[in-house]
């Protein structure tokens, strides 16, 4: 059986991606093609983060920090990764997280990752400053889809957001509630790279370096948000620095389908929100983006567990490169994981392809885990599968 299992892995993990993708057996491989293939201020606003990204990196190392632990003698023939997210049925713990302007990546942004996902029989998650808009990311897919929002000065562009997204069949909205100002991604100030960007002697040169990256870009390619009129620059001036627990009660009360409040780290601050209606919290730091400093994703998931109990799911956002990765966050009790980074590598490597080799490789990686953890099923995980929390069972 033990050989079979190690065929099946690597099968898993070799299957054709088309483009010759197979060959990246790791979201690391995929993160340093990407590196060299797209102009670099480009790839530094998808990879970076604020200031000396102390918070970014310590959503990795903390992730990296629990360690498992297997049980033996267990029958893993048959691992099953399939889940349930607000009652939908997923083929796969892990959601197509929100990210911005992701056109900058690869020309095909966010209707690439989209048809990804959808091919991964998972959730794609649209962003309110996506490339292209709602309704053309609809357009491009029939997967299912949630819509992302943030919450500007003008409630009436956040209400017409909200129609186009219910118009759009999107069958959640994630609340982002992080984001009262933009952090000071300092990357990006050393690199030149503006919000909107725009097109300097540095750019011009970074593009002429990387051909196919430009050549895409000059013929199909996107610098702004398509779901807003007057740009990046506008949207940081019109962002509500005063937007409080009211606003979420508006919102509850324009948005008739499931609410997901994403951004939240406090124990207490996640127990309101579902007080208030929100059928779900992601635990989330912007990826680090935002408050350098501010507690790694995973060890603020175990407080908001607590404080939501069983009336509401949590979903885990940030730091996950491996497979293992979600078992843990999963072992740890939240239902989903929200990919990010991971798929912005692999669009840059190869576009739909590159972003479906990206969920093929985490997913190949968590049955791997699964398997050598001896757990036949995520549903089964919960914390004796990690060494830390059974010692504080134990104890």
């Amino acid at each position: 059986m033990r050989g079979q299992l190690r065929a099946d892995a690597q099968r898993l993990l070799r299957r054709p991606a088309g483009d010759g993708l197979a060959r990246f057996g790791s979201i690391a491989e995929l993160r340093e093609r990407a590196r060299r293939r797209v102009p670099r201020p480009m790839f530094d606003f998808a990879d970076g983060a604020a200031q000396d990204e102390l918070t970014a990196r310590a959503n990795v190392e903390d992730l990296a920090a629990l360690r498992i632990l297997p049980r033996p003698l267990v029958d893993v023939g048959e691992i099953d990764v399939s889940t349930t997210v607000l009652g939908r049925p997923i083929a796969m713990p892990m959601l197509g997280a929100p990210t911005g302007l992701t056109a900058l990546t690869h020309h095909q942004g966010e209707l690439a990752v989209a048809r990804a996902c959808a091919r991964a029989g998972t959730i794609y998650i649209a962003s309110t400053m996506a490339s292209y808009t709602i309704e053309e990311i609809r357009a491009a897919t029939d997967g299912p889809l949630w819509f992302q929002l943030y919450v500007m000065r003008d409630r009436g562009i956040a209400r017409d957001l909200m129609r186009r997204a219910r118009e759009a069949r999107c069958e959640a909205l994630v609340l982002t509630v992080d984001t009262p100002r933009l952090g000071s991604r300092e990357r990006d100030r050393r690199n030149g790279f503006t919000i909107p960007p725009r097109i300097t002697a540095r750019a011009v040169v970074e593009g002429l370096r990387r051909p196919t990256w430009a050549r895409a870009f000059v013929r199909e390619g996107r610098l702004g948000p398509a779901n807003l009129t007057g740009g990046l620059a506008e949207f940081a001036m019109e962002i509500d620095p005063s937007l409080s627990w009211r606003d979420l009660e508006w919102v509850r009360g324009e948005w008739d389908g499931p609410l997901v409040v994403k951004g939240v780290l406090h124990p207490d601050d996640a127990r309101r929100a579902v007080e208030l209606g929100a059928q779900a919290i992601v635990v989330s730091n912007h990826g680090g983006r935002q408050l350098d400093g501010a507690a790694s994703t995973i060890s603020a998931l175990p407080g908001v567990l607590d404080a939501v109990a069983d009336d509401a799911e949590v979903h885990f956002d940030g730091g996950v490169r491996r497979g293992a990765d979600v078992l843990k966050a999963l072992a740890l009790g939240a239902r989903v994981c929200l990919i990010g980074r991971a798929l912005l590598y692999g669009l840059a490597v190869g576009g739909e392809a590159g972003a479906a080799r990206a969920l093929e490789i985490l997913r190949g990686e968590l049955e791997l885990a699964l398997a050598l953890a001896g757990c036949p099923a995520v549903g089964r995980l919960d914390s004796s599968w990690l060494l830390d929390r059974h010692q504080e069972r134990a104890g």
